[in-house]
C-alpha cells in the first residue's frame, strides 16, 4: 500500500505514534439504506457482507497486506514468536473443546472418557494441529491410536467437532469440521480396526449424535443444505431430529421430530438411560432464558412426541433417570438452579419434586452415575463439585486445588467410575479418575510445562459498577508486581448468552504475564456466574450494564493503580468482540488499545445470517421497534463518531466464520478507519482457511496469537528482551 509522510505527530492517550501514516483501503460506498420503523439508516458498505464479490476480494487483499507489513516491521514479533511456540510444545489434554451445545448435556466431553470398558484420552504431544483421539486402559495408559485428525487434511484444518461412542464402546461417531467451519460432518467408525462405515451424514450442526442402548442406532440433529452460493452465510432454520442406523445410507434416515412452529429454535435430544424416553430440549430463540422439554415413550408405537413444559418458566436440562423419573437442573423458581425430579408417568407441574434447592452458589453443571448426582457449582466464578443421593442428601465433595474450573466427563447411569478435569490460569487441565463408591480422585496426566506457574499470583477483586453492582474479576500477573500504574493490562470480558467466564489456560497469556503483563478477566452480566438473574441483568434492554460493567473494570484498574489508560488494552471475540466494539465507542479515551475478536458488529442485521436469528432471545430483534431503539444506541457499527481519536485497535476475523459472519468485522473495520483522525492504527487480520475458532490448528493460532502479542508490545510501548 502507498504510504504518506506523518506531518506531524499524533497523540493517543499519552503515548505518541512516531511512525508513518497508515492509508486505509477504500472500499466502494454503496447507496444502500433501509427504514427501521420509520428511520432511515445508512449502510454504505454493504457489500462487503459478500465476501465473494471481486470488489470484496480486492479490499480485502489490500487490508491483509496492509495488516501484515505494518506488523512485520515490529523487531520484538520474531522472539513473541519464538517463545509462544516453545510455550505450546508441551503435552496436553484438551477439555472442553468438543462441547457443541450451549447447556449441560451428557455429550460434552473432557480429554477422557469412557464407554462400558473402553477408555479413550485426547491428547497433544504439543506442536500437532489437532489432538489425536487413543483407546487406552483404566490408568490412560498403553495408549493406541483410534483417530488422528492430522491425517484428514495436509494444513490440518479438518478438526474434531463431536465425538459419540456406542454404549458398548465399539462404535464411535465421529464429526469433523474443515476449515473452521460450524458445520460437522459424521462418520461411523470401528474402534477395534479403526475403519470408517461407509455413510456420510451432513448438514448438522449444535448437538451430537445420541446412542441407543442396544447400540444399534443413534438420534441426531439436521438442517436442510443451505444453497451451495450461501454455505456460510445462509440463515440456519427448520432443524429436525433424525435417527440413524449405522451401515444405511443417510438419505434412509426417519424423521422423528421437527417443529415447524418454532423454524429458528435449535434442537437437542437425548435418551433416558434405559432407552425408553427420548426427551428433545427446544431452545426458544424469542427468549434465551427459558426453553421448552418434549418427550416420547418410546416403548409404545407410534407414540406422540407431548410436552413436559408447556408454560416454561426457566431452563430445564436432563441430568438422568431412574424409572420413569427423570432429574432435571432448572432454573424454574430458582435463578441459581435446583435439581427437580419429575415422575413421566405423572408429569403435571404440581407433582414435580425438588431434590436439591436452590443455593448460594449456582448451579453449573450435573452428571448422574452410579445413582447419584454429581453437581458443580460456580462459588465467584470457581468450580466446587458435591455428591448427592437421589433424595438430595449430601454424600461428600470432590477436592479441588484452589481457583479453577472443572469439567465432568459423561458417565452411564450404573458407572462406579468417571474423569473430569481441573484447570486454572496458569496451569492447563490435569485428568482424574473419580471412583464414585470411595469418593477416592486419581491423577491420571498432568502436563509438563516450560515454566514454572509458581512464579505467577492469581487473586480475586470485586469492584463497584457504575449502578453500584459488585462485579468479580480476576487477576493474573507475576508475583511481586508492582502497583504503580506502569504495567501493561490486559482486560478481557464476554458478558452474555448465559456463559461463564471460569479459569481457563491459555499459553499466550503466559507469556503475556512473562512480559509483565496483568491478565484481567471480568465476570460481567449476561453471564451464568450468578445464575439466570445475571444472565437478564446484562440481556437484551439491560445490555448496557454489561459495557458498564466492563468500562468500571478498567477504570478500577487504573484507579488501584495496577495500570492506566496507555498500558490498558481490551479484548474479547464474538459476543465479546461486540462488546470491545460497544465501549471503544463509548470511552475511546479509556483504552490505550482494543483487539475485537469475530465481533457480532452490526446490530441491525445479525439475525439475517446463519445462526443469528437464534440470538434474538439475548440481544432482541431490530424488527421490535422497542429492541430497535436499544439496538441502535449501543451498536459497534452504527455508533462510530467521525472525527474521533481512536486507541490502536487490531480487529481478528476469518473468512470460514459461519457463526459470526466476517461481513460484521469487515463493515466496522472500514468504517472505523474511515472515522479515526488520530495515528494509532486500525488494522484487520483475516485468517484464510479458518472459522470462529473452534478446531484452529495449532499453527494457526500461533501465527494469531504472535500478531495479537506483537501488536500490544508496539502500541503500548513495551520493552521486552526476548
Amino acid at each position: 500500500m502507498r504510504t504518506a509522510p506523518l506531518l506531524a505527530l499524533a497523540t493517543l492517550s499519552g503515548f505518541v505514534f512516531a511512525q508513518t501514516a497508515l492509508v486505509y483501503p477504500r472500499p466502494k460506498r454503496g447507496l444502500q439504506v433501509d427504514d427501521y420503523h420509520g428511520r432511515k439508516i445508512a449502510d454504505p458498505f454493504r457489500e462487503l457482507e459478500d465476501p465473494n464479490t471481486r470488489a470484496t476480494r480486492a479490499w480485502i487483499d489490500a487490508e491483509v497486506k496492509l495488516t501484515e507489513d505494518w506488523l512485520a516491521r515490529i523487531p520484538q514479533r520474531n522472539a513473541v514468536r519464538t517463545r509462544l511456540t516453545r510455550l505450546y510444545d508441551y503435552e496436553r489434554y484438551p477439555a472442553g473443546t468438543l462441547t457443541n451445545f450451549s447447556r449441560g448435556f451428557p455429550w460434552e466431553y473432557t480429554a477422557a472418557f469412557s464407554a462400558s470398558k473402553h477408555y479413550f484420552i485426547l491428547r497433544n504431544r504439543g506442536l500437532q494441529n489437532q489432538a489425536v483421539l487413543y483407546s487406552t486402559d483404566v490408568r490412560g495408559e498403553n495408549a493406541k491410536p483410534v483417530l488422528d485428525p492430522n491425517t484428514l487434511r495436509a494444513d490440518g484444518t479438518a478438526a474434531l467437532c463431536g465425538l459419540s461412542p456406542s454404549h458398548n464402546g465399539r462404535l464411535l461417531a465421529y464429526g469433523t469440521a474443515l476449515a473452521g467451519s460450524d458445520w460437522c460432518e459424521w462418520r461411523i467408525r470401528d474402534v477395534e480396526t479403526s475403519q470408517d462405515k461407509p455413510e456420510l451424514i451432513r448438514w448438522t450442526k449444535d448437538a451430537m449424535p445420541v446412542w441407543t442402548p442396544d447400540n444399534s442406532s443413534f438420534y441426531y440433529v439436521r438442517y436442510p443444505k443451505p444453497p451451495d452460493e450461501k454455505l456460510l452465510t445462509a440463515l440456519n432454520r427448520n432443524p429436525e431430529v433424525a435417527r440413524h442406523f449405522p451401515g444405511r445410507p443417510e438419505s434412509r434416515d426417519e424423521i422423528v421430530y421437527e417443529d415447524p412452529a418454532h423454524p429458528d429454535s435449535s434442537l437437542g435430544p437425548v435418551l433416558t438411560g434405559d432407552g425408553r424416553f427420548l426427551l428433545i430440549h427446544t431452545d426458544l430463540p424469542v427468549d434465551s432464558s427459558k426453553n421448552l422439554l418434549y418427550v416420547r415413550d418410546l416403548s409404545t408405537p407410534r407414540a406422540k412426541t407431548v410436552l413436559l413444559t408447556p408454560d416454561p418458566a426457566g431452563i430445564y436440562d436432563y441430568a438422568g433417570n431412574r424409572g420413569t423419573t427423570v432429574y432435571l437442573r432448572t432454573t424454574d423458581g430458582a435463578p441459581r438452579g435446583r435439581i427437580i425430579a419429575v415422575d413421566l408417568m405423572h408429569p403435571a407441574r404440581r407433582m414435580w419434586k425438588t431434590v436439591i434447592p436452590e443455593q448460594a452458589e449456582s448451579i453449573d453443571r450435573v452428571i448422574f452415575a452410579d445413582g447419584k448426582l454429581l453437581v458443580s457449582f460456580l462459588k465467584d466464578a470457581s468450580s466446587e463439585a458435591k455428591v448427592y443421593s437421589l433424595e438430595g442428601a449430601q454424600l461428600g465433595g470432590v477436592p479441588l486445588q484452589g481457583i479453577g474450573t472443572l469439567d465432568w466427563s459423561p458417565a452411564e447411569p450404573d458407572a462406579a467410575e468417571l474423569f473430569y478435569s481441573f484447570v486454572s490460569f496458569t496451569e492447563p487441565a490435569a485428568l482424574y479418575r473419580y471412583d464414585l463408591r470411595s469418593g477416592r480422585s486419581t491423577l491420571l496426566h498432568r502436563s509438563k510445562l516450560h515454566f514454572d506457574p509458581g512464579s505467577f499470583e492469581t487473586r480475586q477483586v470485586f469492584y463497584p459498577s457504575k449502578d453500584g453492582t459488585k462485579v468479580p474479576m480476576f487477576l493474573v500477573y507475576h508475583r511481586g508486581l508492582r502497583q504503580n500504574g506502569h504495567n501493561p493490562a490486559l482486560l478481557y470480558g464476554y458478558g452474555g448468552f448465559n456463559v461463564s467466564l471460569t479459569p481457563t489456560f491459555n499459553a499466550p497469556i503466559i507469556e503475556w504475564l512473562e512480559m509483565g503483563g496483568i491478565y484481567a478477566v471480568a465476570n460481567l452480566r449476561g453471564g451464568a456466574e450468578y445464575g439466570e438473574a445475571w444472565h437478564q441483568a446484562g440481556a437484551k434492554h439491560r445490555k448496557q450494564n454489561v459495557f458498564d460493567d466492563f468500562i468500571a473494570a478498567a477504570e478500577w484498574l487504573i484507579a488501584n493503580h495496577y495500570t492506566s489508560t496507555p498500558k490498558l488494552a481490551i479484548f474479547g471475540g464474538s459476543n465479546g468482540g461486540l462488546l470491545v466494539g460497544a465501549c471503544l465507542n463509548q470511552r475511546p479515551d479509556l483504552f490505550g488499545a482494543a483487539m475485537p475478536a469475530v465481533g457480532v458488529m452490526d446490530m441491525l442485521r445479525f439475525h439475517k445470517f446463519t445462526a443469528g436469528a437464534g440470538w434474538v432471545g439475548e440481544y432482541g430483534s431490530p424488527d421490535d421497534r422497542d429492541d430497535f431503539k436499544t439496538l441502535l444506541a449501543y451498536s459497534p457499527l452504527h455508533n462510530i463518531r467521525n472525527g474521533t481519536r481512536y486507541p490502536a485497535t487490531l480487529i481478528t476475523t476469518s473468512d470460514h466464520d459461519d457463526r459470526v459472519v466476517p461481513g460484521h468485522s469487515f463493515k466496522y473495520a472500514a468504517t472505523l478507519q474511515q472515522a479515526q483522525v488520530g495515528a494509532a492504527p486500525i488494522l484487520i487480520r483475516i485468517e484464510t482457511q479458518a472459522g470462529h475458532g473452534a478446531g484452529r490448528p495449532t499453527y494457526k493460532t500461533i501465527d494469531e496469537w504472535t500478531d495479537r502479542l506483537a501488536f500490544l508490545t508496539k502500541v503500548l510501548d513495551l520493552h521486552i528482551t526476548q
